[in-house]
């Protein structure tokens, strides 16, 4: 034991000197190493860091409150709830009965005697120096100690007035205001100074400003409500003080009056899932990870593990062996003073032991000062503050025993080869006799075929992703293990070489031993670039041909649907002034109710329209049931599959397009025919006679028109929809013409002119404009409409038609980019080892007389064969995995097609087919630009002049 531990201190010292030395390679192997660990350390720490407490999140979500009272709208019938809060349902199933709403009396369910400190929440467009900007408005006594936690204040003070606020340091940044600026809304005459700037820990990016409760909310409904629009009804809940808290008991006691809670003590000590009666109930049950699931993942986890350390080994081995090909002579003088082989081994394998340490501590102390430096730019990219710093020792002990390990298994080969040498080998410099072996390369080939066989079983035969991926990645393990083999069938093209490439050639295919870790990494950084780039270029055919165009090219829609359409008439002018517009068409939308109601609004004195199809050109899987029930259900999977292929009826290609208000009506004029491209004299003779131009056959009936309803009783409505009844309301019949053909109408279902729609009795409001465009907008013009668009604070609705546009592009380019800095760094590795091998050669060239170039056309052409090599080997293994996935793919995607058919859901999609492309650009760029690249830049860094010195015997 004694002898053993002396022996491996001496060895680690010998390497730690050695390193120390060569200060370059150990400084690339340790980067090669730490970097991983600095990547995963940090993720960890940052995930750690980010996942809070059950005290903190207490704290963010109630303050200093014992629990938050909440209303689920289910009219106050008793509820289910999770332990949280967050869910809830009612506590009776209402399977064929209406589904309660309505608001509950949570006052009703405080206890006596208890703290309570009201917190309500609506929204407005609030006054800015840029315009107008949509803000949450929160009326909460902040200044309270019972709301300590929720909203920490930054800078200023509390609200302690009716006329004053305090806003979110992210308002502040977004409206240009800072704290002492005043502000107001929409509509509303008050103003309000800005007294403080806070932040909401759970949510940084939130627009939103505090007042005292009754001070903003309530005066700003009735102004909006004045102005004769809607303004919606602010929620509300309760932060509630009691002594002893609120136990799971007692949230389930007030569950029984239609009122959920958050309760702090059942966030600090939750009950178990067999406890909680929502989990119990048909549809809330909580689904855990299955045993085969879980394996299944740690099994991926272990394969991606796995190959990043077989290629950090594969680039780190050949730089072990220069530094043990370099210390040749020391290894030998360690055998000819009585060393054994397993001390050389020794010292070579602690040359990996010191690396893979420091990277360890490396990687691990840069991420622990990483995560701290850069919290707060993680916090801000992540959008919520991270609780108390936590780090987990373990963990990162486990993620720095990787790099140490890895630093070993990089080493293990170098240290059997140099142990392998004899003490006169290494004292002389004779390189020897090297054989490679014949066992590995049939290894190889085992692990190749039966990997592909996996695979392919995978794309055909299964629908597992996992399988194909580990097919795959066996298979890619059996090319790197072939990889001598496969480099010696290179060297057989060498004869029709000239001189430095033959040389270069040889050299490889010689010493494979140092050739063949670096065309594996290659090929593995390579294969994995091919396969995800493939795989990408695939998707992207796919989605082109899929790709749909809301509009014609180079057409832009603007809508506003939000108070009336008010700002309607500032988006269109600012679209022409932004655009190149050739065409402008304004189109309005129907409207039921006061004029300030939204489209979807159910406000008092709100209502909507619906476009009445005729029952004959209902499609009979859809027909409404009086009563209830699936009308699908009365066919079989043969009948729905033939109506959804044959009948017009149930064909979903009339729908297609881009969504524009309900049933697709729209009031306009004959430009927009123009805008869409609808050039039909017919057609537009039609719109102007007062018809109706339809472009959906399904909404005219027998008589040639289309039927609209107007529905003004919303409540009735709603309740004859609980009973699958038709809704209440007074239908007008238009008189339509139906538009021959098959004209694409991008969504616009059926089009009529202010006109007719008032003579139909139809009331009208502003909804938005179509432009078409001279050329397409350009990103300037673009920014210019959208920084208008916002001052004006409503949601427009804009889509500039751009056809297809890739966004794979940069990501196959970093891709790219990484394969060829790994293909550089790992054949640089080689030929260095190469230099260090061919020193004799490079002598001997020089003493009869070649050119100095020839040193330095020799190292670039060492470097580039090695790249080639790697990337040939690296674009054909990267294939496999690539069409695997796009097989399997296809496979399930027609699967769910034809459950669609014999479910009836839909029927005008066709038959996927998924196609595989090979993305040129790429492997162009692959297998040309980065080994000419190598080649290039090896030349360049190698001295064209060695010292001249006596040629040694070998």
């Amino acid at each position: 034991m004694k002898t053993w531990f002396h022996s491996w201190r001496a060895a680690i010292r010998i390497a730690r000197r050695d390193a120390w030395r060569s200060k370059g390679r150990s400084a690339l192997v340790l980067a090669m190493i730490a970097l991983p660990i600095l990547g995963v350390s940090a993720l960890d720490l940052t995930i750690r860091n980010s996942e809070l407490s059950a005290a903190e999140k207490a704290d963010r979500m109630i303050g200093a409150a014992d629990a938050r009272f909440h209303d689920p709208q289910y009219g106050g019938v008793p509820v289910l709830q999770d332990p949280s809060g967050e869910m809830s349902t009612p506590a009776k199933d209402y399977k064929n009965e209406p589904w309660p709403s309505g608001p509950a009396d949570v006052t009703r369910a405080i206890p006596a005697g208890s703290t309570v400190l009201t917190d309500g929440t609506g929204s407005a467009k609030l006054t800015t120096t840029h315009g107008l900007l949509m803000t949450e408005v929160r009326e909460l006594k902040a200044a309270d100690p019972m709301a300590r936690g929720i909203m920490p204040l930054l800078e200023g003070r509390y609200p302690e007035k009716g006329d004053e606020v305090m806003a979110t340091s992210h308002f502040l940044e977004a409206s240009g205001l800072s704290v002492g600026s005043t502000l107001s809304a929409r509509n509303f005459d008050r103003t309000y100074r800005i007294v403080g700037a806070y932040e909401l820990p759970d949510s940084l990016a939130t627009d939103q400003i505090n007042a005292l409760p009754g001070a903003f909310l309530a005066p700003y409904a009735k102004a909006v409500e004045k102005s004769g629009l809607s303004a919606s009804a602010p929620s509300l809940s309760y932060l509630v003080g009691k002594a002893g808290g609120f136990t799971w008991n007692d949230v389930q006691q007030v569950n029984t009056k239609g009122v959920t809670v958050t309760s702090r003590a059942v966030l600090l000590d939750p009950p178990a899932k067999s406890e909680v009666p929502m989990y119990q109930k048909d549809g809330w049950q909580v689904y855990e990870t299955s045993t085969a699931a879980q394996a299944a993942e740690l099994a991926a986890l272990g394969t991606v593990v796995g190959l990043a350390m077989l290629e950090v080994c594969l680039l780190a081995g050949p730089a072990f062996a220069v530094g043990a090909r370099r210390s040749r002579r020391q290894l030998g003088l360690v055998g000819a003073n009585g060393g054994a082989r397993s001390h050389i081994r020794a010292i070579v394998l602690s040359g990996g032991l010191v690396i893979g340490v420091a990277a360890a501590v490396t990687g691990t102390v840069l991420a622990l000062l990483l995560t701290l430096v850069l919290q707060p730019v993680l916090e801000d990219a992540m959008g919520q503050r991270f609780g108390a710093f936590h780090v987990r020792p373990l963990e990162l002990l486990g993620i720095a025993a990787v790099a140490v390990l890895t630093g070993l298994l990089a080493a293990i080969v170098p240290a059997i080869t140099a142990s392998r040498q004899t003490v006169l080998a290494s004292l002389t410099g004779r390189r020897g006799i090297r054989r490679s072996s014949r066992v590995l390369p049939l290894i190889g080939l085992a692990a190749l075929l039966i990997g592909g066989a996996i695979a392919l079983f995978g794309s055909i035969v299964s629908q597992q992703f996992v399988i194909v991926a580990g097919g795959s990645a066996l298979a890619e393990l059996g090319v790197v293990a072939m990889t001598p083999a496969l480099v010696g069938l290179f060297g057989r093209t060498g004869r029709w070489l000239p001189l430095s490439p033959r040389l270069a050639l040889r050299d490889a295919v010689r010493n494979r031993g140092r050739t063949a870790p670096a065309v594996a990494a290659v090929l593995a950084a390579v294969a994995g670039t091919v396969a995800v780039s493939t795989y990408m270029a695939s998707n992207e055919a796919e989605n082109r041909a899929a790709y749909e165009a809301k509009l014609p090219y180079g057409v832009a829609s603007a809508f506003v649907t939000d108070e009336g359409g008010r700002d309607v008439p500032a988006v269109r002018e600012a679209v022409q002034r932004a655009f190149p517009v050739d065409v402008r068409a304004d189109v309005e939308r129907v409207s039921v109710g006061k004029p300030g109601c939204n489209p979807w609004g159910s406000e008092r004195g709100c209502g909507r329209y619906e476009v009445v199809v005729p029952a004959a050109n209902e499609c009979p899987l859809y027909a409404t049931i009086p009563g209830g029930g699936d009308a699908s259900e009365r066919y079989t999977p043969d009948q729905r599959r033939k109506m959804l292929t044959d009948d017009w009826r149930c064909k979903d290609s009339a729908s297609s397009g881009m969504y524009i208000t309900d049933s697709g009506l729209v009031v306009g004029d004959a430009k927009l025919l123009q805008v869409l491209g609808i050039d039909d004299p017919a057609t537009v003779k039609a719109l102007a006679d007062g018809r109706i131009v339809a472009f959906n056959r399904a909404l005219v009936g027998k008589d040639g028109t289309i039927a609209i309803k107007q529905v003004t009783d919303l409540a009735a409505a709603d309740k004859a929809s609980e009973k699958n009844l038709p809704a209440p309301g007074e239908v007008t019949s238009v008189p339509a013409y139906l538009v021959p053909g098959a004209e694409k109408s991008y969504g616009v279902q059926a089009l009529m002119t202010p006109a007719t729609a008032k003579a139909a009795g139809l009331s009208t409001l502003p909804l938005g404009l179509y432009v078409s465009t001279d050329r397409l907008p350009d990103g300037e013009q673009r920014q210019k409409l959208d920084g208008e668009i916002a001052k004006l604070g409503s949601e427009v609705e804009l889509h500039l038609e751009e056809g297809f546009v890739n966004k794979n592009g940069i990501i196959l380019l970093s891709l790219a980019i990484f394969a060829g800095l790994v293909t550089i760094g790992a054949a640089g590795i080689a030929t260095g080892l190469a230099q260090a091998d061919a020193e004799a050669d490079l002598k001997t060239l020089a003493a009869v007389g070649a050119p100095p170039r020839v040193r330095r056309t020799l190292s670039g052409f060492q470097c580039g064969v090695v790249a080639a090599m790697g990337v040939v080997l690296g674009s054909a293994a990267g294939i496999l995995p690539a069409v695997g996935l796009r097989l399997t793919e296809e496979r399930e995607q027609i699967r769910f097609h034809e459950q669609n058919l014999a479910q009836g859901w839909s029927g005008d999609s066709p038959l996927p087919d998924l196609p595989i492309v090979v993305p040129w650009e790429t492997l162009a760029g692959l297998l040309v630009a980065v080994p000419l690249g190598a080649a290039l830049l090896a030349a360049l860094v190698t001295r064209s002049r060695g010292a001249l010195s006596r040629r040694e015997a070998t």
